[in-house]
C-alpha cells in the first residue's frame, strides 16, 4: 500500500509540473526572446551598451518604471514618441491623453504596425503585452478602460520611450 502512494504522489506531482511548466516558460520571457526575427536585433551587450541601465531594465527585461516618475507623463506638445531603442515610431502626441495612473497613456498607436502585443503571465493573470514591433522592446501593457474611440489605454513606460517634437 505505501508503494502505491508514493507512485501515485510522484504521478500527481508530475502531472501538475507538466501543466505548470508551458505557463512558467511564458512567464519570464521577454519579447525578444519570444520572438527573434525583429527588424532590429542586438545582442545582449550591444543593448546594455546602447541603453542605459534603467531602459536595458524595461525594454529588455520587461521591468516598469515607477508611477509618476516620467517626463513624459506630462509632455503636451505635439509630436511623436518613438522606441528609446531602437527609433520606431510608436506613438502620436494626437492619441496621448492623461489616464491619471502616472504612465503615458494613448488610446491607440501611431499605425497598425508600430507595436505588437502578447500575453504576460507574470503577476498571475493574463495581460496584453505591448512591444515594440521593430525591436521587441518592452513598452507596458494595454488595458480596456481607456476613452473613445478605442476604448484601449495604452499605458507605456516613459523610459522605453524619446519624444521628438514636431
Amino acid at each position: 500500500m505505501r508503494f502505491a502512494q508514493i507512485h501515485r504522489r510522484k504521478f500527481l506531482a508530475g502531472a501538475a509540473v507538466a501543466v505548470a511548466a508551458p505557463v512558467l516558460a511564458g512567464c519570464g520571457a521577454t519579447p525578444a526572446e519570444a520572438k527573434k526575427n525583429f527588424r532590429v536585433t542586438k545582442t545582449p551587450a550591444q543593448w546594455r551598451r546602447k541603453l542605459s541601465r534603467a531602459e536595458y531594465r524595461i525594454l529588455r527585461e520587461a521591468g516598469t518604471e515607477r508611477a509618476f516618475s516620467s517626463p513624459l507623463d506630462k509632455e503636451k506638445r505635439k509630436g511623436t514618441f518613438v522606441c528609446a531603442g531602437c527609433g520606431n515610431r510608436l506613438y502620436s502626441s494626437a492619441h496621448k491623453y492623461d489616464s491619471k495612473t502616472g504612465w503615458p497613456s494613448f488610446y491607440k498607436a501611431i499605425d497598425k504596425g508600430a507595436v505588437g502585443t502578447s500575453t504576460d503571465y507574470k503577476i498571475g493573470y493574463p495581460r496584453t503585452e505591448v512591444h515594440c514591433a521593430d525591436c521587441g522592446g518592452h513598452l507596458g501593457h494595454i488595458f480596456g478602460d481607456g476613452p473613445k474611440p478605442t476604448g484601449k489605454r495604452h499605458c507605456i513606460n516613459g523610459l522605453a520611450m524619446d519624444f521628438v517634437p514636431a
